[in-house]
């Protein structure tokens, strides 16, 4: 096999993927390899377009957005068209990442606050309990009077 080519198997290594997972991109449409028998040979164009694919995916981009970004690439379409697509999904994304961190933003608030409660209570749940074993320490103990032996009889022994 050429230089410009690779099978499944060199792919998933490069990119610590597993051959099913490139499967499922190429079920999707994201890659086009060749045949030779049964064996799939994948050419530089689609080792470019795994490499695209899985960017997208680290930016949070659906493999469905990331096919239509991929596809202008392969129109005749001029450039114009091709960045106002890409720009309007990146635009969406961040939109949505946006939200998300607000949302995440508030729940993070509402954890601080419910740890900050927390902390108070045990606290002074601590505070209580040290205060008691403080207090039972300074408290003179009072003699139990059941085994006090009375005095009289003390002065006849």
């Amino acid at each position: 096999m050429p230089a410009s080519t690779f099978t499944i198997s060199q792919l998933a290594k490069e990119f610590d993927l597993t051959t099913r997972a490139i499967r499922f991109y190429e079920d999707m449409g994201l890659l086009t390899p060749e045949r030779a028998g049964l064996q799939r040979v994948y050419s530089a164009r689609d080792r470019a377009r795994l490499t695209l694919t899985l960017r997208a995916k680290r930016l949070g981009l659906s493999l469905t957005e990331a096919k239509d970004i991929l596809d202008m690439y392969d129109s005749p379409r001029d450039t114009v068209p091709q960045l106002e697509k890409f720009l309007g999904v990146l635009g969406a994304h961040r939109a949505q990442l946006e939200a998300q961190l607000t949302e995440l933003q508030a729940n993070l608030a509402e954890v601080r606050e419910h740890e900050k409660k927390g902390r108070a209570t045990l606290a002074k749940a601590q505070k209580a309990i040290k205060g008691s074993k403080t207090t039972k320490q300074v408290r003179p103990a009072r003699p139990n009077k059941a085994l006090k032996a009375p005095k009289a009889a003390e002065a006849s022994a």
